[in-house]
């Protein structure tokens, strides 16, 4: 347990940006998902607006410091193979 006040404060700090971190992780991985879900399905208009918005969601995450550069630039990479494989 924390003693002095500098330190409770720096717990509420990283809880604070653990749970961010966490609900911004959540929803790449959501759109990652839904993405390759839409890729397989099929159905060209709906499936480059769901990839188009995916890749937005990872480049966020990389400019909020929450995935590194070329942890998205390899999730990036792997959809556009599944995109372009499928059509």
């Amino acid at each position: 347990m924390a003693n002095t006040k500098s330190a409770k404060k720096r717990i509420l700090v990283s809880q604070k940006k653990a749970l961010r971190n966490k609900m911004i992780k959540s929803r790449t991985k959501t759109a990652v998902k839904k993405a390759a879900k839409a890729i397989e399905a099929g159905g060209a208009k709906d499936t480059d607006a769901v990839y188009i918005s995916a890749v937005s969601l990872i480049d966020k995450a990389v400019t909020k410091g929450v995935l590194h550069k070329n942890t998205a630039a390899r999730k990036k990479s792997r959809l556009a193979k599944r995109l372009n494989k499928a059509s």
